[in-house]
């Protein structure tokens, strides 16, 4: 027996369907009451005009993978050192894990090194709790539309040179090398770089193996986070 399917109810599940697919959720991670209660109010205040809109507050890593799961384009907004994370590669695995999330890191300590090392991943956008009110209202709505914020404090770290014990993780690169991988991470070919240092191809690509291997990455990606990560390229540099 086939089963009709009235036209106006079909027109009702499409247009539950599509309220579904264009439902926006945030979650608030963080264990602290306060915290997630002052949160919560900063998003309904800065999207208030938005339909659709749900907020959820979590305060276990279970709840939040189980959560994502069946909200894989879902907003995070997390402090992740008061969070049931082991460490900023567990983040960082989360993030990979659901590529289409939005995560605004909203914390106190956040790291120089974790800043830098977070500056090349586009889903991160960053405020600090010393922020105002406005910079974290723009950063929520910002994760609202896929576009990744920085705050200003942030923005003027990652414009400082780098500290001199951040350039550490390099020193196993030859002088040549470091070049070799900062004109890499400008988006320069092999037969770009041959040319601007007056070499053959066959020496550049062999530069590149050997500095792959010596970082221990695989694809151009890595090796431009890699670079910007130890500082050679400076974030003005990469994004002109």
């Amino acid at each position: 027996m086939v089963k009709s399917i009235n036209l106006h109810t079909f027109a009702q599940n499409s247009e539950h369907d599509k309220r579904l697919m264009d439902k926006k959720l945030f979650i608030i991670a963080d264990n602290q009451d306060i915290t997630r209660l002052g949160l919560k109010a900063l998003v309904r205040m800065a999207l208030k005009d938005v339909e659709e809109l749900e907020v959820k507050e979590l305060a276990h890593r279970a709840e939040l993978i189980a959560t994502l799961k069946e909200n894989p384009k879902a907003v995070v907004i997390i402090d992740y050192t008061l969070f049931d994370l082991g460490s900023s590669d567990e983040l960082l695995n989360l993030s990979d894990r659901f590529p289409f999330v939005q995560w605004v890191l909203f914390s106190a300590d956040l790291t120089e090194v974790l800043i830098r090392r977070l500056s090349v991943e586009q889903q991160f956008s960053m405020v600090l709790k010393d922020d105002s009110a406005q910079e974290i209202i723009t950063a929520l709505k910002c994760a609202l539309t896929g576009v990744r914020f920085l705050c200003h404090q942030v923005t003027n770290l990652l414009l400082s040179p780098p500290p001199q014990q951040s350039m550490a993780e390099r020193d196993q690169l030859t002088a040549t090398e470091k070049e070799v991988l900062r004109l890499i991470a400008l988006g320069r070919s092999v037969k770009e770089i041959a040319v601007e240092r007056n070499s053959s191809i066959h020496t550049i690509t062999t530069h590149k193996k050997n500095i792959f291997r010596k970082i221990n990455v695989n694809t151009i990606y890595e090796a431009t986070k890699y670079a910007l990560r130890a500082g050679l390229v400076e974030m003005v540099e990469y994004y002109i």
